[in-house]
């Protein structure tokens, strides 16, 4: 039976202090914040996180003009409050430590031992709050030979093997070793690291074998890397054949790739023996489908020399929406390969409501000129306990006097903090 839906998130009630920066840890805290935790972004006075000066390009004020905010910072920051606090001083590491005795996770994604001089790693907060699961987001982990290290996503994209697998082959126009077009691995590590908070708070609160306590929770950029290379590393393991970079090819797959046509090009990805048949019948090409070469994808892939020639010439004769439109209906997989512009214009990801625009308010004292932010949905679906979009990327500070007076802090004080430099 379908439960109706709420505007409470599946985690209202649960406290989150976001020590993090820049993608990885921001986008753990992001999930969490749209599933409805309330979270805290603490941020340096007067710079803030390092991506909100990561542009061009930049966020766009009423008239249309550049602000100094970069759109960077805006991608995984909806839905917390931002809080300036320079840790550096002792008043303010006092009020991150009360924030943390009442919180459920902290993030932070500090260097190694980044913390403990100003006594908010995981071993002081702890020791204020045992019940607090700490998050922390490193290069490396904390441990082996290179845990002191900076590690960035590109970096991690090198050393793992991945940028070997991703771009053309060697020999080909544009070939040789390519990144992935956004930081996956940052990615991919924020989502880890919010499975790994999630299995956390169920093991603390379970009604029947809860422990009621907190835990620390290790997660390196190297090791989600290396989990994520997923049938290429268990290829290599299987054979001790390193693969190689096939550009779009696939190296287990035969015809999965893209393909020209008439004016461009489309895609497809023909996964099964079915596929293969119905496309070679769609394009007047029985004569595939019966070839003994052809007749398997395990052989497809061993004669994909000869069959994809022969299929290109084919896929020349139609332009990519007449592809589309010839086999969409007989089950194959085809489409377009679009530019980001026409992602957001296709009618499914418009149906979706994938593009959404959320209000920014703001004191007038602390405008920065953005009004409104558009950013992506989450992909969340819960039936019950959708995530819900409350508020946009917050502005530098625009919770601080909000937050600190939860806290007990009255305006005098907060207004004192301030003018120390410590807000």
């Amino acid at each position: 039976m379908t439960q109706p839906a709420t505007n409470q998130g599946a985690l209202a009630g649960i406290k989150v202090l976001d020590l993090s920066r820049v993608l990885a840890g921001p986008w753990c805290t992001q999930m969490l914040a749209d599933l409805g935790a309330d979270v805290v972004k603490v941020e340096r006075p007067g710079l803030g996180d390092d991506t909100r000066q990561w542009g061009p390009p930049f966020l766009k004020d009423a008239e249309g003009n550049d602000t100094t905010q970069a759109a960077y910072f805006t991608a995984c920051n909806r839905n917390k409050r931002s809080v300036t606090i320079d840790m550096a001083k002792p008043e303010g590491q006092a009020l991150i430590k009360q924030m943390a005795q009442e919180a459920d996770i902290v993030v932070e994604n500090f260097k190694v031992g980044g913390l403990r001089q100003y006594g908010l790693d995981h071993e002081s907060l702890r020791a204020l709050n045992p019940r607090l699961i700490y998050c922390s987001v490193t290069g490396f982990g904390q441990s082996g030979p290179y845990a002191e290290r900076a590690g960035y996503d590109l970096m991690v994209q090198a050393m793992t093997g991945l940028m070997s697998i991703t771009g053309q082959a060697d020999g080909q126009p544009g070939g040789g070793p390519m990144r992935v077009g956004v930081a996956v691995i940052d990615l991919f590590t924020g989502i880890y690291a919010s499975n790994a908070i999630l299995a956390a708070l169920h093991v603390r609160d379970n009604a029947t074998s809860g422990t009621g306590q907190g835990q620390h929770i290790d997660m390196a950029l190297l090791d989600v890397g290396m989990a994520v290379l997923a049938n290429q590393a268990a290829g290599f393991l299987a054979t001790g054949k390193a693969p190689g970079r096939m550009g779009n090819s696939h190296p287990s797959l035969a015809p999965y790739q893209d393909f020209p046509t008439q004016d461009g090009n489309m895609l497809l990805a023909i996964g099964n023996d079915g596929q293969f048949q119905r496309f070679c019948a769609a394009a007047g090409q029985p004569q595939w489908a019966a070839d003994p070469r052809f007749a398997t994808n395990t052989l497809r892939v061993q004669h994909r020399a000869d069959l994809i020639p022969a299929m290109e010439a084919v896929t020349r004769t139609r332009t990519t929406a007449a592809w589309i439109a010839l086999l969409e209906d007989k089950a194959v997989p085809c489409g377009p390969i679009n530019t980001i512009a026409q992602a957001f214009d296709d009618e499914q990801v418009k149906a979706r409501g994938l593009a959404v625009t959320l209000p920014r308010w703001k004191e007038d004292e602390d405008s920065d000129g953005v009004e409104h932010i558009t950013g992506v949905a989450s992909p969340l679906r819960l039936s019950a306990t959708p995530p819900v979009l409350r508020n946009a990327p917050p502005a530098l500070g625009q919770h601080t006097d909000e937050v600190l007076a939860g806290m007990g802090l009255g305006a005098a004080r907060i207004a004192e903090l301030r003018a120390n430099g410590v807000l």
